[in-house]
Formats: C-alpha cells, structure tokens, sequence
C-alpha cells in the first residue's frame, strides 16, 4: 500500500531540461546518471515552475519590486534588515564574489559561519550569482572542512572572522582553495570592506531551475560524507508543499529557530518566511533560554526547533511571555508522546511534527495541528508519497514494520557517489528509517536502520566516534552506539577496550572526551564512556553494535551480565521479517509447555485472534515468573487447526505481537495439527528462552 497525494505522472513540469547558465559545470556534469535518480513527481498545481528560476529572484527581489521592500526580513541582537536592505547587502556582497573573487556561474563556494545575518546575506548571494553553496557546520575542524573542499572543487571560501583558526589549518591542506575572506574582520582586503565599495546593484543570473544551487555535506555511517545536490526549484518546493501546505503561515508571522543554518532544516527557517513576505530572528546562542528570551524580545510567532529543546524549555516558560507564539515545529529527531503533550498542556499549541532528511531538502511526512495524533510522525506531505518496503524493496501491508521509502518533488542525488544506488532504489528514496504506517496512513517511527545516532537533533554517525578514539594512544578498540538520555533524547555512548597497562578512570574518560573534541566536531563527542575488558563479537570477529545497542538501552556496562545472542543468518539467505532463520544464546534455558488462550479463570477466549493474544500474554506471564523478558525468547513453535485462518489473520498477528512481545522477532515454527487437547482452542504455542545467569 502506498499513501499518496494525488496521482503519480512521469518527471516533471518541462519534457526537456532548459539550457545551464553554469559556465563550471563540474555540479552538473557530476550528478548521478538518469536511470538512477529518484522519480519526480510535479502532480500538484503549486509544483508547477518556469523552465528557468534564480530562486532568489523569487525570495528577496520581487517583494522589493512589489513595494513591500521596507518590509522587516532579518532580525538579529546586533543588526535587522528590511526586505530592501537585505537586496542591496545581496548585491554588494555577489559583486565581491564575481568581481574580486573571479566567481562564475556554477562556480562553489563554502560558508563557515554561526548563526546570523551576514551568513543568510552570503548564502544568497552566492545563489543570487548563479554559484553553488556549500555550507559547514561552525564547530567542524580542519580535517572535516577539508574533505568537501576536495570534493566539491571549492575555490572560494567566505568566513566569520571568528573562525579563522580552523579555516587557515583547512586551507593549509589542500590545494583547492584559492581565496577565503573573513568578515567581522580588519583589513583592507575584509569581505566587510570590500563590501562597503560595491555597487548595490546586481541582477539576478538567469539560472534553469533544475541548476545545482546547493551541495549539502550529510554524514553516513560508513565512509566519507556525502554531498546531496539541489537545485533552484527545490528551495522552492519546499516551501510550497510543507510550508503552504502545513504550516499554513502568513506574512505577519515572525520565524524563529534553532537549528543551524548549515542544516537544510535550519535554512528552511529561512526560506519558508521570506517565500511569503514575513520576517524571521537570527540567533547565534540557541540555547533553549535564549530561545524563550529571543521569542519574548521579537514577538515571534513560529518556532522551529528540536524536541529536545521544546523539553527543556518548559522549565522556564511561565517565567516569560510567550502571548505571540502560535505555532511550534519540530523535526531532526522523533518527537516524543509525552514531550508533545506535556507542551500542548503547558502552551495549548500542538507540536507539529515531521521527518525530513538532507537528501530531501526538508520534511515531507507531517501534519497539520487539527490533524496530528500523537507519536505518530504524520502523513505524506502534500505533492509527496510515501510506503513501507522489506529489504527487497517489496511492499509491505499497514501495520508491517519496515524501511520508509519516499518520492516527490525533491529527492537525493548524490556528488559522484556509488552510494546513490543505495539511497535510491526503483526510483524511489530510502531514508534509512525504520517506520510502520497504519490502516490510515499515518506514519510511526521505530529506529534509525543503520549506525546514525540523533542527539539534540543532530545527526552523529558512530563510525565517526570510533575513527576519533582509536587515533588516542590509550585505546585498542570501540565501538559507539546511541543510549536513551531524558534530556537530549539520545547521547554518544562508547565502550571502550584499553591497551594493555592502561587503567580506566575519571581522568581517562575526561581526557578522551576531550581527544573527540578536538579530532572532531565537538558536539560528537561521547558524553559517556563504558570500558570493557572486550567487545562482544560475532563469529567472525565482527563487532555486535546490536548487543551493544541492548546495552546501552539497559543502561547495562557489563556484558556478562545480558544474555549473549545472536541471529544465525548464513550467508547469501535473504534476511526474514518477522522471525529469524536460526538463534544462538549463553544463559539460562526456559521452555514453557503448550500454552493455550485460557484466562485466569480458566476461560478459553472467543475468535482466532483473540486466543492468539492470550497466548502470548500467558507466555510473557511465565517467562516473567521465570525472570525472563520477551526479548529474551529464542524460539516459538505455534500450532494451529486451520492454515488459512493463521494466514488471512496475519495483520492482526503482527499488530498483536507487536503489542505484547515487541519488536524481538525469534526462531520461529508453524504446524497445522488436526486438532488440539483442548476442542474449543484454535492456537497454542510453545516458548523457549534464554536469560541471564
């Protein structure tokens, strides 16, 4: 089943692609072959665009042609601009790239800058121009500035003079970069006096709209990053599906937000007000007081925000006046029931929720207020869709848990990169989230399916941790998984095996922490780390991020104290849904016997399905009386009297099993007997578990 908006057609708006205006056409000559992009879907009468666009034409120029230029756009603690000045700071500051940096159209160029307006004012200039964006995180380090340097090309880079430090070092590495100017900075060659010579006047380069703009750096879990490609039609597809579609924002609105810039969801932040006309707060302290702060200062009235930050600010939020704000959005992790309704009850505003990804650009699975039902993530966007596929990329029917495949006007096409074929399979998009959708269409997130770690809403891959840590002489091995944290929602957690000879103590802990932070990015650090005699490990020597995910959501830093398990898959088998081909297991042996649907009164229940979830609660009863937990099962041999009955039932099955044993997926048998001891019963089930010593 797949939930969709309106009927699919084929791409798009224009049979043929209008001509490039990149004269460096290293972007477009290094997206991934046709046959391997997604299917685009432009079915709606809002996702139909011109053959050529320069998105900035459309965001900041026309509302100046219009006469709305004195208009408020960017506000900020230090300096605010109207829509009018925002274009003349625009103009001067394309004429710096063109002129005095030698920018051509096509041309990329990295911003490295917090959050604040002269970050917004580079990043559309450089769109304005016709170049390609590629923007950094601020808290990155040299050696993780230098990979997309090399490969994007990049040439030019524009800087806040804050960060020289780590820029220098970068530049020092390659030999691609050729100019970096600072603002906020002294000097006759400052992009901040080069500006203050420029003329105000620059029109916009005449771009097709499916021209590269933006090459966004996301982190896998395996290998180098990967650099997604959009196009100037993107930023506004964006905008028009769940911008005007869910949000439903006006131009009295002010915007606010948290989330980076760097962030495609944080720029979004930008995009989203300045496509109608409204204003928007620049902030570069995020922290969740200053964002109660900043939304009583500005009146702002739409948050953007991760629900880490909506958690934390409930402590101080009767202390400020909030009368303006009328809508809240968050995305970059799931959001939790219990934070939904603890902010609905304190504010009476209903979190909208949504699942984007960089490779999409922003969200594309949410809801409206009047039409969200807590926990759940949503629906498809309007001008998206959206389904559940096995690892075959098959279908799956509602209710069956599996890996969240999406189409639509956006869609990931990656920098020269063999990973394209992984992330886009039959033309359509997978995420990398595990997610079940119901009856009606809603979507409910389960997990991350690789190595990704969502912490504070950021995205942290653990590979990167562990590269991190072994670079410090003290460790022999690792491994990096995510572990639940009431504040942050996840947090970085390492197990560790030292060297022979070193202790593991306070100080170590300390001195690694610190190590990550200045090997890497500083927010990936672990802010815990557990260390271990040896990790746990397959057959083969590969290492059990799963055990270790068990682990760490136990809240458990002794591996002798869980069971050891593992799944037997031998190699080159498909991998089963819903049971697992063979199990492995250390601990102590339970067996139940045959374990019919009678109650505590030794009433058998009504119906097929009915008798099946007695069973399985009687099964958790009696592993419970043993110590056990249902994750603890190692096999399960059902008997039934009638086939058909268990296969036309096997929706309910599933949502049944869910809800009592969970998602642990066994060994699993089925018999078909004539008939069972007791006349009346239509299943019974035997059990095997193993649990810890």
């Amino acid at each position: 089943m797949v939930a969709t908006a309106k009927s699919l057609s084929a791409e798009s708006a224009s049979s043929q692609p209008a001509a490039t205006a990149h004269l460096d056409t290293f972007a477009r000559d290094n997206l991934p072959p046709r046959e391997q992009w997604p299917e685009m879907i432009f079915t709606r009468p809002e996702l139909q665009y011109p053959a050529r666009i320069n998105c900035v034409a459309h965001f900041l120029d026309r509302w100046v042609a219009q006469g709305r230029g004195d208009a408020p756009c960017i506000v900020s603690p230090t300096v605010s601009y109207s829509y009018r000045e925002l274009q003349a700071l625009v103009n001067r500051i394309a004429n710096v790239l063109v002129k005095d940096l030698g920018l051509v159209t096509g041309g990329r160029v990295l911003l490295r800058s917090a959050n604040n307006p002269m970050m917004v004012a580079t990043y559309l200039a450089v769109l304005k121009a016709g170049g390609v964006v590629v923007a950094t995180m601020p808290l990155l380090r040299a050696k993780e500035l230098v990979y997309p340097i090399r490969k994007a090309k990049i040439s030019i880079a524009l800087c806040d003079g804050k960060l020289r430090e780590e820029m220098e070092k970068a530049r020092a590495q390659t030999d691609e970069l050729k100019h970096i100017l600072y603002w906020g900075a002294d000097g006759a060659d400052s992009l901040d006096a080069l500006i203050a010579t420029a003329r105000a006047e620059f029109a916009a380069v005449d771009t097709a709209a499916d021209d590269v703009c933006l090459i966004a750096f996301t982190s896998g879990t395996t290998g180098d990053p990967k650099g997604t490609m959009h196009v100037h039609r993107d930023m506004l597809a964006v905008c028009d599906s769940f911008a005007g579609n869910i949000l439903r924002a006006t131009p009295e609105d002010r915007f606010i937000s948290s989330a980076p810039l760097a962030f495609t969801f944080g720029f979004g932040g930008v995009l989203f007000p300045m496509h109608i006309g409204a204003s928007f707060v620049v902030l570069e302290k995020v922290a969740p007081d200053d964002l109660l702060d900043a939304i009583e200062r500005y009146k702002a009235s739409v948050c953007f925000t991760a629900p880490t930050a909506y958690r934390a600010m409930l402590a101080n939020y009767a202390k400020h006046d909030m009368s303006s704000l009328r809508k809240c959005v968050s995305a970059g992790e799931t959001l939790p029931k219990g934070t939904y309704e603890a902010w609905l009850k304190a504010t009476g505003i209903r979190i909208i929720d949504g699942i984007g990804a960089t490779e999409m650009l922003h969200i594309f699975i949410s809801a409206r207020e009047d039409d969200i039902r807590p926990g759940a993530t949503g629906k498809p966007v309007p001008g998206y869709e959206a389904k559940i596929v096995d690892d075959d990329g098959r279908d799956l029917p509602p209710g069956e848990m599996g890996r969240l495949a999406v189409r639509g006007p956006t869609g990931c096409r990656y920098l020269a990169d063999e990973r394209q074929r992984k992330f886009v399979q039959n033309g359509w998009n997978l995420t990398g989230d595990t997610y079940i959708m119901d009856a009606d269409g809603y979507f409910w997130y389960q997990a991350r399916s690789d190595d990704m770690i969502i912490s504070a809403g950021y995205n942290i891959a653990g590979p990167d941790v562990e590269a991190a840590l072994l670079t410090h002489d003290a460790v022999a091995e690792c491994g990096v998984v995510g572990a639940p944290d009431e504040a942050r929602g996840m947090i970085v957690k390492a197990y560790v095996v030292l060297r022979p000879g070193v202790a593991g103590d306070a100080a170590l802990v300390s001195a690694l922490q610190d190590h990550v932070k200045r090997e890497i990015a500083p927010y990936k650090y672990p802010r815990a780390i557990v260390f271990l005699d040896q990790l746990p490990k397959t057959q083969t020597g590969k290492l059990k991020r799963f055990t270790l995910r068990q682990m760490a959501m136990a809240g458990d830093a002794v591996p002798q104290s869980a069971p050891t398990v593992e799944v037997l898959q031998p190699s080159g088998w498909p991998m089963p849904k819903g049971y697992a081909n063979g199990m492995a297991a250390e601990g102590r042996l339970i067996v139940t016997g045959g374990v019919i649907g009678w109650d505590a009164s030794n009433r058998l229940s009504d119906g097929f399905l009915a008798q099946v979830r007695q069973v399985l609660e009687n099964i958790v009863a009696i592993l419970a009386a043993g110590g056990a937990k249902p994750e603890h099962l190692m096999r399960l041999t059902w008997y039934v009297v009638d086939i058909d009955e268990y296969l036309d039932n096997l929706k309910g099955l599933g949502a049944i099993y869910r809800e009592t044993i969970g998602a642990h997926y066994p060994a699993m048998a089925l018999v078909q007997v004539v008939r069972l001891v007791e006349k009346a019963a239509r299943v019974e089930i035997e059990a095997t578990a193993v649990v810890p010593k």
